[in-house]
């Protein structure tokens, strides 16, 4: 399974990284593809992780998310 997080405030792949590491320190999450523009962060779930764990992650990381998509 697979959901797409669309990631405000990244503006350099230092940002990437951090949203990226942010991610993948959820259990469950076996990758995280985070491209900078167009601010997307394509997570793949080993299992069902809800969207506020997700979200929580890049928000600690300091970014925000506008949305979440299955993809």
């Amino acid at each position: 399974m697979k959901k797409i997080l669309y990631v405000e405030g990244m503006v350099c792949n230092n940002c990437v990284s951090h949203v990226t590491e942010a991610l993948l320190e959820i259990d469950g999450v076996a990758g995280a593809d985070v491209v900078l523009e167009p601010k997307t962060a394509t997570v793949t779930l080993e299992k069902e992780i809800a969207d506020e764990v997700l979200k929580a992650a890049v928000v600690e990381a300091g970014y925000d998310v506008t949305s979440i998509q299955n993809a």
